[in-house]
């Protein structure tokens, strides 16, 4: 059975076994079609994170960079992104992130975004959360909430 849970104010929310925390999407201009998505993500159990997706893009896809020679390529994780049990994973500019693809509008600065992420655990059985993502300007550092 899917798990579903929204994020609250704080910028926290716990799926089934993941706490997702500090996430943020970059905002864009007019006629940019990707907008890439941030946050941690810490694993009790050892799952995965296999797809995203938002109303505001015909698809999502979990990447990560690779230097190909002298250059940073972005790369889509088919198999989706490992969460060890115990361990935070970032999502970061540069780093593992998700990218929403072929966007519907613009993704304006001080707004927000729904985003649908999808977990994967050892067993196969999936989990849906259901996330406010707020919208920052580019170079704008993401809030930080600590939740005790």
């Amino acid at each position: 059975m899917a798990s579903l849970l929204a994020i609250c104010a704080c910028g926290l929310a716990i799926a089934q076994n993941v706490t997702i925390s500090k996430p943020w999407a970059r905002a864009t201009v007019q006629g940019q079609k990707a907008a890439g998505v941030f946050m941690d993500l810490s694993a009790a159990v050892g799952t995965r994170l296999v797809s995203a997706s938002s109303p505001v893009a015909a698809f999502g896809q979990v990447h990560t960079m690779r230097m190909e020679g002298d250059i940073m390529k972005m790369q889509a994780l088919k198999e989706g992104l490992e969460l060890p049990a115990g361990k935070t994973v970032e999502l970061k500019p540069g780093g593992f992130h998700i990218m929403l693809m072929d966007l519907r509008i613009p993704l304006q600065k001080d707004s927000t975004l729904p985003l649908t992420l999808v977990f994967m655990d050892a067993k196969g059985v999936e989990s849906r959360t259901e996330i406010t993502v707020p919208v920052q300007a580019m170079g704008q550092a993401p809030h930080t909430h600590t939740s005790n």
